[in-house]
């Protein structure tokens, strides 16, 4: 997502409030608007790979890991 794109969207969001949008530039918008939610997500997954977590009895494990561990857990008991 560029710092174009991201003026695009917000020009088409004004535009839709004061005047509409064609077909054309509907379509446009919720392919724009789905790029950005799709980065934002990807930023924020990459954020929390990103931290450790200290466990009670002291060691670290990364978030990532720890949610592994969660989910393997929680599969084992639905078992």
């Amino acid at each position: 997502m560029t710092d174009a794109d991201i003026k695009r969207i917000n020009e088409l969001y004004h535009k839709s409030k004061s005047e509409g949008l064609t077909p054309e530039e509907k379509q446009e918008q919720v392919k724009l608007r789905e790029a950005y939610i799709e980065s934002v997500r990807a930023n924020m997954r990459s954020q929390l790979n990103n931290i450790d977590v200290k466990r009670p009895d002291g060691s670290i494990v990364s978030l990532k890991e720890q949610a592994a561990q969660n989910l393997a857990k929680k599969k084992k008991h639905a078992n």
